[in-house]
Order: C-alpha cells, then structure tokens, then sequence
C-alpha cells in the first residue's frame, strides 16, 4: 500500500523502517516526531466543454493542498507554459477565470524556456486571480500526476487539478476556436497530523562530532505503491545502513541514516529536521547531506560543492576498479524540491549519486497510480547501494573536507548562481531582502 504521511499506512511505513534498522543491530535509534497540517484527497468531479451548459466529465486527479471544498464554473483560458512571462503579457487575462496549464515546457516553446514545480505555476496564476488551475500532464496514455500545488505546503486558495495530455492537448486545441469552460467540484481533508522521521546514527571515531547525514523520503502518495518515487532511494538508504553494521564500519566521522517523512508534502519532515538542528546549533556539526530520491543504477556522484569533485572521483575510483560500469562522472549544481533543501539553504554541502536512469520505463508513472513494485530493478537498486555506501564511507572517513558550510551571505550567491532564486521567492523562502 502507499506511505501518505500522517496515515495509519504512513504510521506503519515509520514502524516498519525503525524495527528493520533496530533487527540490522542499531541501539543509537530514535524517531524524531513532528506535527505539521496534512492533506488527503475526498472527491472530485471537473467537467470541460465549449458550451457552459452541457459539459463533459473529464478524467482528473486533484492536487494536493487544494482547498477541503471548492465548487467554481467559470471560463477557461489558455495559460501555455503557466509561467510568469505568460501572465505578464496580458495581466488581466486568467483573472476570475481558470487557467490551464502544462506542466513541463510545451513543444514550439522558445528556446531555453525553463519550466517550473507544478506548485510554482499555481502560485503564479493565484497571483493574477486565477479562481482554479488545470495542470496538462505530460505523460502519455491518459496517465494522471498527484502532488502538491502548495509552495509552502499548507492549504492553496483555488482548485487545483491535473488532466491527461490527450484530453489537455485537445481542450488546447479547442479553445483556439472559441471559449471553454470548466465545472471544477471537489472535496478534500485537511488537519494537524503527527508523523515521523526515522534516525540511526553510527558514531564516528576521532571527528565524532562532526556528522554526515544520508537520508532518503519514506512518505509516498496515496495512488499507488510510491515504488520508484520513493521506494527505491529510501530502501537503498536502509540497506546501505544495513550494509555499514553487517561489515561493522565506524568511520571517523558520525554517520546518520535518516528516513524523512512528509517530503511530498512540502519537505515536511527535512524541515523538522533542519529546524530542530538550527535551534539546538547542532546543524553546524553537519559536514554533508546525502540524498536519495528515485535513484537508480547510478555512473556517477553529484555535489553542490565543486570542491568535493577530487574526493568524490578518488571514491569513484575504487567503485570504477570493481565494476567498470560505474563510469566515475561527477556533476555540481543545485535543484529544489526535495529534502536535500533545507540543508542546502542552511549552507549544508549536499550531494549523492548521478547519471542513473529510472527502471522499466517507469518515468510517465511519477505520482500516479502505476508506481508500482514491477517497476523496480533489483540490479539497478544494487548499485545505488555498494556505489554510494563506498561514498558514504569515504566522506565520512575522509581526512579533509573542502567542501565548506556556507555562510548566509555565500548561500545566497550561491543559490543567485544557481539559477534558484525566483523558484524560492514564489515559495516564500527566499529570506533575504534583495
């Protein structure tokens, strides 16, 4: 079943990682319990058509953090990308009326467009007075895509659902020759919930109190198994915590194995973390973050530190000699929207694999009901584990670290360079004034 955080099956997936690791021979284990408003989905019905009254049902999924009732019959208009260069040309165009979307970057689109998060895109058209959003997946066959349209993670003002990209791409076409409306009516829950992250910590030898913190989202959505998104990084982050007590491992540094609830949320339980270090200070013991989240057979290392290439290729050197299909490539640079965030903007080096490729054609199930367990490739989760345990246990026995903690004013040029600055004003976590 899913891993929804705050669920009874989300409350046995936190029970489940934290018996498995006590079984793998843990006594440093604790959960670390926080409370956060959550969100379930209840009822949904969106009807489109080009006469307001006769409409059609459309097959759709809400997104989570939609109001917990919304009801709205009004006017469709063609948003394209849903980005903010698309409002800005005509300001008043979605205001009072339902945007439609895509949720990547549509074909024809200029060259270099970036796309953004879906919950991007929603609190852009919120912002010039859109009363709800259709989101065109990009899969095809009729796939729906769940997740969150909330940048901050609590409950958005509009409706906001997803449709398939035949049933968008022809509604697009539609309206080139005339108006369309839409029926969006639907229901949903939202309340405190209690939920937990799960740590086992491995104390270093000489350099014990600084730490290493690998981690990976045990939380999934409520449609399918969440195996790929996120059971194969959170697994492998399991087994590679298995594999350092099976071979009895204690580098110099801490090592802390964290299974982090709440990241489809809104990073909920990467956050808690990160909150609960920053106030007890005991975030600037931590020397690196590495995450996992749909990582599957790897050929490389990734790193926000360009510092960190030389360590991290002299580890990939060892992994290449085993097997030379592990190809040692190393990538710096920064993303969003996943637990490796709160660190990064606490100036926390982060980092974990790259160049891998998801299994069985399992890209067009991300969120939706078919991310299932047939998905997983046993060999390609193999890998995650002995080529990133080995760089688990470099770093953290590492004699020196180049990578450094950032400072406030560093992290913020850094995310400036990074091309992350807009992104993180529209979700409000851009803390500095300019």
């Amino acid at each position: 079943g899913h891993r929804l955080t705050g669920s009874a099956n989300g409350k046995k997936a936190e029970e489940f990682a934290y018996n498995l690791l006590k079984s793998y021979g843990f006594t440093n284990l604790r959960y670390q319990p926080f409370e956060v408003e959550s969100w379930s989905r209840g009822t949904i019905r969106v009807q489109m058509g080009t006469d307001p009254a006769n409409l059609q049902d459309v097959k759709s999924v809400s997104l989570a953090h939609s109001p917990v009732k919304a009801d709205v019959n009004l006017e469709v208009v063609d948003m394209g990308n849903g980005l903010e260069e698309d409002y800005a040309a005509a300001p008043d165009k979605v205001k009072g009326k339902i945007a439609l979307v895509y949720l990547g970057v549509l074909p024809g689109s200029k060259a270099g467009t970036k796309s953004l998060h879906r919950s991007e895109k929603t609190a852009i058209a919120t912002k010039y007075g859109a009363q709800g959003i259709i989101i065109i997946n990009t899969a095809t066959g009729g796939i729906l895509l769940t997740g969150t349209a909330s940048v901050t993670g609590k409950l958005i003002p509009i409706p906001a659902v997803c449709i398939g990209k035949e049933d968008g791409m022809a509604w697009k076409e539609k309206l080139k020759a005339g108006k369309l409306y839409s029926h969006i009516s639907l229901t949903n829950f939202s309340g405190m919930i209690k939920a937990r992250n799960v740590i086992a910590t491995i104390k270093g030898k000489s350099l014990s109190k600084e730490k290493v913190v690998v981690g990976g989202h045990l939380d999934s959505w409520d449609l399918a198994t969440g195996a790929i998104d996120n059971g194969i990084g959170s697994f492998s982050v399991l087994d590679m915590a298995r594999t350092f007590m099976a071979l009895k491992l204690q580098p110099e540094r801490t090592v802390e194995f964290v299974m982090f609830m709440g990241e489809e949320q809104g990073l909920l339980g990467s956050r808690a973390y990160v909150e609960a270090a920053t106030k007890d200070k005991s975030i600037n013991q931590v020397r690196y973050m590495l995450n996992y989240d749909m990582t599957n057979d790897p050929k490389g290392y990734s790193s926000t530190a360009e510092e960190s290439k030389e360590l991290f290729q002299s580890i990939g050197a060892i992994a290449h000699s085993l097997d030379t299909t592990f190809k040692n490539t190393f990538r710096s640079g920064a993303g969003l929207h996943s637990d490796h965030q709160p660190f990064m903007l606490h100036g926390v080096p982060t980092g974990g694999a790259a160049g891998g490729t998801l299994p069985n054609n399992s890209g067009p199930c991300y969120h939706a009901d078919c991310d299932g367990f047939n998905l997983v490739d046993e060999m390609g989760m193999k890998n995650t584990v002995r080529f990133n345990a080995m760089l688990l246990y470099g770093i953290a026995d590492s004699k020196e670290i180049k990578a450094k903690h950032f400072s406030d004013e560093e992290t913020r040029i850094f995310l400036i360079k990074n091309n992350l600055k807009e992104p993180l004003q529209i979700a409000g976590d851009w803390r500095w004034k300019d």
